[in-house]
């Protein structure tokens, strides 16, 4: 049986309504997954250390 995932807006979207949102996900303490709300069917996986890296280069500029 799976699991459905519990899905999470982030804290981002700014309260938009509709599908203007990043929502986030946990399989597992090592899987994360993203999608946008306009297109639920399609998410990203990756790992939170992934994520953070991600994250810190949008965040200084370096990507």
């Amino acid at each position: 049986m799976v699991e459905a995932l519990h899905w999470q807006k982030s804290t981002y979207s700014g309260g938009a309504e509709g599908n203007a949102c990043v929502e986030l996900a946990a399989s597992s303490p090592t899987h994360l997954h993203l999608r946008e709300s306009d297109t639920p069917a399609t998410a990203l996986t990756t790992t939170p250390t992934t994520l953070a890296q991600l994250l810190k280069g949008i965040r200084t500029g370096a990507l």
